[in-house]
């Protein structure tokens, strides 16, 4: 039955407020978006100044925390804690293992609780670890920091990129995202240049230049994490920096955007995420994506030793790539933000990495082969705050959202432990292995990319011919389907 077909009484919002043993409905007038285009570009632009660049700073600094130990490989951690054979891939491996593990409960917190008090926490659990990591003389000393690190870094990514939904429409995230996922590649080019500085502190205090890497990257953090507490906002409703007005503006954006969808926090809404395939299909597709990710971050230095450069000039040479896949990214989630599209993107970025890859793979020449690391860079990096975008955006309902991001991010990290090993010391200098198995994971991508675009534009169509525009909904409409999610009828997922 086409739920259009009954009256609709005039359109009103329903709040839930919870009591210890029940839920009360009350029932208000509607609260739509007043703003016009120009206010609404101040309104995002001052969201953008008081959020971004900050939560952009937190990955940064966990992205530099939980990859800086390839710098610290380079300038002879593996000889200075005796490691031996698969060891160092061992202690990589680890820190997926908990990140992976540990992220859906983290944004089921996250969901819970405060946002200014969570993140802070996680951030000052992993700057201590990561201190503690430049005091480690073993092997089991350097798993059991990786461990813990793995743990305490889980809630970041997934979580900020859940929080980004609770304050910009869905056209407007992936933008943000990108900006926020460019801090990667910032990390990558920053700690290269970090790491060749601060090996010159070697012997200080009788620890290693290596060491020195650790102990104050993790410090640093620590700084950033206490300054946290006070500037992280929960959420648009008691944001300082909006005014009354302005809040109540965001908040109508967000309820126009999400079309009247349910908000409330119901267990029903985590077993219709995990019983999704659209989203199962998106975790195999962002596994193709983070173990190249990981495997450039992680070996990157190694790589570009392996052409036959010093380790500090190896150091510097990682800085370039990482710019070019900085500028990419950014560049990447405003147009796709732009034009309303996320699968033509991901197309065409996993294509260009496919090429560096092929690079990396067919030719001996040097000069060639640190081309295809910037062609690598340019299609990797701007792929994830895609896909991470794309995923939520074709989720509907906030709780079955925070935990299908949870569940991509988790999956795909997955192929953080996978890039742990496949770039093996027996491999050098070639590293075909290594190269061949990554190639392999874009293809798995490019698959599963192509095949989302067709399904999801059948659906479109279906639903376009079984039922009409949305624009012919009302908001009562919409509520009497709010539970079901992107399977309501009005719900058009985006391609």
């Amino acid at each position: 039955m086409d739920p259009r077909d009954s009256k609709a009484e005039p359109p009103l919002e329903l709040d839930t407020v919870k009591t210890n043993d029940s839920e009360i409905v009350v029932v208000k007038a509607e609260v739509v978006p007043t703003y016009d285009t120009k206010q609404t570009k101040a309104l995002l632009r001052k969201i953008d100044r008081h959020l971004i660049p900050f939560l952009s700073l937190l990955y940064l600094l966990s992205f530099l925390d939980r990859t800086n130990i390839g710098n610290a490989k380079l300038f002879g951690l593996e000889k200075s804690l005796g490691l031996v054979g698969n060891q160092y891939n061992t202690a990589l491996c680890v820190f997926f293992v908990t990140y992976v593990l540990f992220e859906v409960p983290s944004n089921m917190v996250l969901k819970r609780w405060r946002p200014s008090m969570w993140f802070p926490i996680i951030m000052l659990g992993w700057g201590i670890i990561m201190t503690l990591t430049g005091l480690v003389r073993d092997f089991n000393g350097l798993v059991i920091a990786r461990v813990f690190l793995g743990i305490a870094e889980s809630g970041l990514f997934p979580g900020v990129n859940y929080y980004i939904t609770l304050w910009y429409c869905r056209r407007e995230c992936a933008f943000r995202a990108a900006i926020f996922f460019s801090a990667a590649t910032v990390a990558g080019a920053f700690g290269g240049l970090l790491a060749r500085g601060i090996n010159e502190m070697a012997g200080v205090g009788g620890r290693p230049g290596w060491a020195w890497i650790f102990i104050l990257e993790g410090l640093l953090t620590v700084f950033i994490a206490i300054a946290a507490f006070w500037v992280l906002a929960d959420s648009p409703k008691t944001a300082s920096f909006l005014s009354e007005d302005e809040a109540k503006e965001v908040q109508a954006r967000l309820a126009h955007d999400n079309e009247d969808l349910a908000a409330h926090y119901d267990t029903k809404f985590m077993w219709h995420a995990f019983l999704d395939w659209k989203i199962w299909m998106q975790c195999i597709a962002y596994l193709g994506i983070l173990a190249p990710l990981y495997s450039f971050s992680l070996f990157l230095p190694s790589i570009i030793a392996a052409m036959g450069f010093s380790a500090a000039t190896s150091q510097l040479l990682t800085v370039p790539p990482y710019v070019l896949g900085c500028l990419c990214t950014v560049l990447g989630g405003y147009y796709s933000d732009k034009l309303g599209k996320r699968g033509i993107f991901l197309f065409g970025f996993c294509s260009l990495a496919i090429i560096g890859y092929i690079l990396l793979i067919v030719t001996k020449v040097p000069a060639a082969q640190y081309i295809g690391t910037f062609l690598a860079a340019c299609g990797v990096y701007p792929m994830i705050p895609i896909m991470v975008m794309w995923n939520g955006n074709n989720i509907g309902g906030s709780v079955k959202r925070g935990v299908g991001i949870a569940m991509q991010i988790g999956f795909g990290n997955c192929g953080g432990i996978i890039a742990s090993f496949v770039y093996r010391n027996q491999d050098k200098p070639r590293y075909l292995t290594g190269h061949g198995t990554i190639l392999a994971f874009l293809g798995l991508a490019l698959i599963f990319i192509v095949i989302q675009m067709v399904c999801l534009t059948r659906i479109n169509k279906k639903r376009e011919e079984a039922y009409g525009s949305p624009e012919g909904y009302t908001s009562d409409m919409k509520r009497a389907e709010s539970d079901r999610g992107n399977d309501a009828s009005f719900f058009r997922y985006t391609i």
